[in-house]
């Protein structure tokens, strides 16, 4: 039965939620907590994300490289990947841009408004994000949302030139980047 101290974590090898404890540990877990704040030796650097789908942990770490996000794209098992880092790369302007360095968002992404988000907030009129894996996890949620039916990377690329970018040259300028 779940109550509401419970805590559960996604199982990457079994793909489910785990219940992996209930109120008694939180009073350890709490005291481990504060123990280690206070000490200095525990950054927190976990997001929790509870929706009315269901409560997921996300572990992260703000430490970008491109192979990082090479697997963590694979990890999500986000279509196309190859068009995906293609539209970080392009998005972000080779991982130089200021809404990626300031708002750890890869896509060019805005907040969204009518479809669930792992967005903290909104600056510079693109949506903040606490991580760049949150962003790609947004990013993620964003396709489940709207690209569920594409079965092409010609499906795919042709959504993102008539729906995601307001440049006309983008399906270009990603082909060029798959190359």
């Amino acid at each position: 039965m779940k109550t509401k101290h419970d805590i559960y974590l996604y199982d990457k090898k079994s793909l489910e939620m785990k219940r992996i404890s209930s109120l008694w540990l939180w009073i350890p877990l709490s005291l481990l907590l504060i123990l280690s704040l206070s000490a200095g030796l525990l950054f927190v650097s976990d997001t929790i994300i509870v929706n009315n789908e269901g409560t997921y942990a996300i572990s992260h770490e703000n430490h970008f490289s491109e192979e990082l996000l090479k697997d963590y794209i694979e990890e999500l098992n986000i279509a196309f990947p190859e068009i995906v880092f293609a539209q970080a790369k392009l998005e972000s302007n080779n991982f130089k841009s200021r809404i990626f360095k300031e708002n750890n968002n890869l896509f060019g992404m805005k907040k969204a408004v009518v479809r669930s988000t792992t967005a903290s907030g909104e600056q510079y009129n693109h949506a903040l994000y606490a991580s760049w894996k949150e962003s790609v996890l947004d990013y993620a949620l964003w396709s489940c949302r709207y690209l569920s039916n594409i079965k092409t990377k010609e499906q795919y690329l042709s959504y993102l030139g008539n729906n995601y970018a307001e440049d006309s040259m983008y399906v270009k300028k990603l082909k060029t980047l798959i190359k």
